[in-house]
C-alpha cells in the first residue's frame, strides 16, 4: 500500500523530490516536497512527473484510491485495475476549500469504478451521481481503543486535572461549536474539559479561554486510549453548519470502544447510527447539553453497566477488519467486471413478474423508453395471480382466488389498457354447523345463527351491543372481534379460521388482521364494498401478457436472480421478492405463512352456490373451497374447485403480522433505504399484506417518484438550460 500525501512546500530544497518512508504497518508513505516559488500552474505537471517516476518501478497492477478529487489532475492518466473514490466528507463545504473541488469531483465520479462514502447522509447526497456507490460509516479499531478499559498509565499533562473530566480528541476547526464549548464550561466550572488535537484553519486566539478548558495539543494516534482512559465522558460539540451537514464522526465508535458514554450535538449520522443507544446522548443548546452530560456522568458511576452490552453489539458491525473485507470484495468484483467479456446490458432488471414487477416493467419501458429485463423463478408470468385452463377447460387460479376490487379510478383506467372487464361482486359463505351463512357477518347471518328476525340496522346494532364485551385496550385480533361482537361469534367465525390461517391464536396477532373484516348491520352480503368490482374478461394471465408485450421488455422465466445477475449488467434493480432473501437473511428469516392447494374437477355443473365457502371450524383442515366458474362466468358441464390449506412451509404468501416480525423487517428496511439503485416493491419486498389494487398503486407511486428523481438528476447534470436540451 502506497499513501501519497499532499505536497510539502519547503525552503530547504531547490528542486522537487519525493520523501519516501515505510511506517510500522508496512505502508509506504510518499510526501512530495516542492520548492518555494514553484509556478502554481505547473504544480500538477511536476507532481505527475514525480508520480510516473515512482510508479515506473512498480510492475504490479495498480488500484487508484482517491480520498480527495484534488489529486485527480496529476494522476488521471494512470492505467489501473480499479479506481476507488473514498468520499469521506463533503470537502467543498469546508473552510478554504478549493473552487475546483466541485468540478474535479464530478470528473472523479466519471472515472471511478467504485465510490465509498463516509456515512449515510453523504451517501444519500451523492447516490444519484454513480451506479456503484456504497455507504461505509466510520469504523473503529476496537482493540486499540479498548486499551482504555485496562490498566494504562495516564499522560502527565492530564494526570493533575480535576474530575470529572469530559474529553474531546480530534481536529479543532470550523466544525467545532466553540461558543457551545464556552457556554457549557461556564455552566459547570468544576468540570474539566480536556481538548486534545491540533488547531486548524482557525486562529488559536479565538478559542474560548476559561480555567476549566484545557487544550493539550496534538497527540499521536497511539496515545489516544491513554487520554480517553482518564475521562468520565466524551464530547462531540459539533457546530450545525455546512461543514458538518454530512459528517459521520469516527470518534463516536472510538469513544464507545474506549468505554465512554458520548454527548453530541444533533449530527444526522450520529442520531441515525447511534441514537438508539443509551450511551449516546444527543442535545442541542448549552442547557440541554449540560443535562445530557450529567446523564452520561451518572452512567459511569452507576454500579450496573448494562449499556455496554448494547454498545458492543453495535460496534461488532463497525470494525475496521469487517469494513475492509467488504471493500476488498467490492473491489474484486469491480476488477472481475472489467476483465470479463462484454455482457448484455439493461437499463433495469426487474425480479418478479407479479403485479408489482409487471407494472414497474411496463411503465419503465412504455413511459421512459428503457430497456427492461423481467425475470421470475416460476415458469410463468403473473405471480400469484396466474390463471390457466385446466384439463377440463376451466379457467382456474393456481394459487387461490384473486378477485379484483378497488376504489381507485386511476388503477382501473391503467389496467383497462390491458384488459376488458366482467363485472362480478364476490360473495362468501361460511359453513357453520349444518348451515351456510354470509361472511362478513351481517344481519342475515345474525338471524340465521340466533333464529331471530332482526329487521333494521338499529335492531342489529342493539343486539350486537348485548353480545359485545368491553376490552380495556384493543391490542390483538381477538380484542377487535370480542369488543365488537362478543366471544360467541368470535369463537364461531374467527378463532378457528384464524388459528388455521396463521398458525397462531388471534390473541397473538396484530389487531389489523381481523380489523380487515367488517361486521355489518344491514343485509349486504357482498364480501367487498369497493366502487369497482370486476374480473379481467380473459383472465389475469392474458392481462399480464398484454402488459408485458412491449419491444423494450425481455422476459426470462424459470431462472433465479443470482444466476441472471452475474450474466448481465444493469443500471437499476426492481426487486419484488422477499426482502430478507435479497439481503441473504443476514438478520434471520422473516416469518411468512404459506398455502397448499388440492385442485379437483367434478363431473357436475356446480359444486357450491357461491365462489368461496369458508370453513372456520378447526375440525376441518382446509380454510376454504373455491369454485372458479363463479369468478369467470364460464359455462361448462363440469366444474373445477380447489381446497386451500394454510401451512408454515412453502412459498411465502402472507407476512405474519406481529410486532417482533415488524421490528425485524425494519432492520431489513434500513438496509434497503441505503441500497443504491434498488427499488423494493410489492408485498414480499415491503413485508405488507396488500390487496392487488394496493400493490398496483404502490408500483405506480414508486414509478412516479423514480421518474421525478431521474428528471431532477438530469436537470442537475445538465445545469442551466440543460433540462430544455434534454427534453428536445
Amino acid at each position: 500500500v502506497i499513501f501519497w500525501e499532499e505536497p510539502h512546500i519547503s525552503e530547504a530544497i531547490s528542486t522537487q523530490k519525493l520523501n519516501v518512508r515505510v511506517i510500522s504497518s508496512g505502508v509506504t508513505v510518499i510526501t512530495p516536497e516542492l520548492p518555494v516559488g514553484l509556478d502554481i500552474n505547473h504544480v500538477n505537471d511536476v507532481l505527475g512527473d514525480l508520480l510516473d517516476d515512482f510508479i515506473a518501478t512498480r510492475k504490479d497492477g495498480l488500484i487508484r484510491w482517491y480520498y480527495t478529487p484534488m489529486m485527480l489532475p496529476f494522476s488521471r492518466h494512470l492505467t489501473a485495475l480499479c479506481t476507488v473514490y473514498d468520499c469521506m466528507d463533503e470537502l467543498a463545504n469546508f473552510k478554504f476549500a478549493s473552487p475546483a473541488l466541485v468540478s474535479l469531483e464530478r470528473q472523479l465520479f466519471q472515472v471511478a469504478d467504485l465510490v465509498f462514502t463516509g456515512g449515510y447522509s453523504l451517501f444519500e447526497a451523492k447516490r444519484s451521481q454513480h451506479n456503484a456507490i456504497y455507504p461505509f460509516p466510520s469504523s473503529v479499531d476496537r482493540t486499540h481503543f479498548a486499551a482504555a478499559l485496562g490498566d494504562i498509565a495516564e499522560p502527565a499533562d492530564q494526570a493533575g486535572l480535576p474530575r470529572p473530566r469530559l474529553g474531546f480528541f480530534g481536529v479543532i476547526d470550523e466544525r467545532m461549536d466553540l461558543d457551545l464549548l464556552e457556554d457549557i464550561a461556564r455552566l459547570r466550572p468544576l468540570w474539566s474539559f480536556v481538548i486534545v488535537g491540533p488547531v486548524v484553519k482557525i486562529d488559536p486566539a479565538t478559542l474560548p479561554s476559561l480555567p476549566n478548558i484545557h487544550y493539550l495539543g496534538s497527540k499521536a494516534y497511539g496515545e489516544l486510549p491513554a487520554y480517553a482512559a482518564g475521562w468520565n465522558a466524551a464530547l462531540m460539540p459539533f457546530a450545525q453548519n455546512d461543514s458538518t451537514r454530512f459528517i459521520s464522526p469516527t470518534k463516536t465508535p472510538e469513544y464507545l470502544a474506549a468505554g465512554l458514554p458520548v454527548v453530541s450535538t444533533p449530527v444526522v449520522d450520529v442520531v441515525r447510527l447511534y441514537g438508539q443507544l443509551e450511551a449516546v446522548k444527543v442535545a442541542k443548546g448549552a442547557a440541554a447539553f449540560v443535562e445530557a452530560c450529567e446523564g452520561a456522568l451518572a452512567m459511569r458511576t452507576a454500579k450496573e453497566n448494562t449499556w455496554r452490552s448494547a454498545v458492543d453489539r453495535t460496534l461488532t458491525d463497525l470494525s475496521w477488519d469487517r469494513v475492509s473485507s467488504q471493500m476488498e470484495a467490492l473491489i474484486a468484483d469491480a476488477i472481475n467486471v472489467r476483465r470479463k467479456p462484454k455482457r448484455s446490458h439493461y437499463d433495469y432488471l426487474v425480479v418478479g413478474s407479479g403485479f408489482a414487477g409487471s407494472v414497474m416493467a411496463e411503465r419503465l419501458a412504455a413511459d421512459l423508453g428503457k430497456r427492461v429485463l423481467i425475470i421470475d423463478r416460476r415458469a410463468h408470468i403473473g405471480g400469484n395471480a396466474y390463471d390457466h385452463l385446466d384439463n377440463a377447460g376451466i379457467l382456474v387460479h393456481r394459487y387461490g382466488p384473486h378477485i379484483f376490487h378497488t376504489n381507485s379510478r386511476e388503477i382501473v383506467d391503467y389496467l383497462s389498457a390491458f384488459t376488458g372487464w366482467r363485472l362480478y361482486e364476490h360473495r362468501v359463505l361460511a359453513q357453520v354447523g349444518g348451515m351456510q351463512v354470509p361472511v362478513p357477518i351481517n344481519r342475515t347471518t345474525l338471524n340465521a345463527i340466533y333464529g331471530m328476525n332482526l329487521a333494521t340496522e338499529s335492531e342489529a346494532e342493539a343486539f350486537l351491543n348485548t353480545k359485545a364485551e368491553p376490552v380495556d385496550a384493543i391490542l390483538t385480533s381477538a380484542d377487535v372481534v370480542i369488543s365488537k361482537v362478543g366471544r360467541e361469534l368470535y369463537e364461531t367465525f374467527f378463532r378457528g379460521y384464524t388459528r388455521k390461517q396463521w398458525g397462531l391464536d388471534p390473541s397473538q396477532l396484530d389487531k389489523a388482521v381481523t380489523a380487515r373484516v367488517p361486521t355489518r348491520l344491514n343485509d349486504d352480503d357482498r364480501y367487498f364494498t369497493d366502487s369497482f368490482q370486476a374480473m379481467p374478461d380473459k383472465g389475469y394471465t392474458a392481462l399480464f401478457e398484454k402488459m408485458l408485450d412491449h419491444p423494450n421488455i425481455e422476459i426470462r422465466l424459470g431462472v433465479e436472480f443470482e444466476e441472471v445477475r452475474t450474466g448481465i449488467t444493469f443500471d437499476h434493480l426492481v426487486f419484488t421478492g422477499p426482502i430478507d432473501e435479497y439481503f441473504e437473511h443476514c438478520y434471520g428469516k422473516l416469518p411468512y405463512r404459506s398455502l397448499a392447494f388440492r385442485h379437483e374437477t367434478h363431473d357436475r355443473e356446480w359444486f357450491q352456490s357461491v365462489a368461496v365457502v369458508n370453513f372456520p371450524s378447526e375440525t376441518t383442515s382446509h380454510t376454504r373451497i373455491t369454485e372458479y366458474k363463479h369468478l369467470t362466468g364460464q359455462k361448462a358441464d363440469k366444474t373445477s374447485i380447489s381446497y386451500e390449506f394454510p401451512c408454515a412451509d412453502g412459498e411465502p404468501y402472507y407476512p405474519i403480522p406481529r410486532a417482533e416480525n415488524q421490528a425485524l423487517f425494519k432492520r431489513y428496511e434500513a438496509l434497503a433505504l441505503v441500497s443504491p439503485n434498488v427499488m423494493f416493491v410489492g408485498r414480499l419486498a415491503t413485508y405488507r399484506y396488500y390487496n392487488m389494487d394496493q400493490v398496483i398503486g404502490q408500483a405506480l407511486a414508486t414509478f412516479r417518484r423514480h421518474k421525478a428523481e431521474l428528471r431532477f438528476q438530469n436537470e442537475e447534470t445538465a445545469g442551466p438550460g440543460g433540462a430544455l436540451e434534454a427534453a428536445e
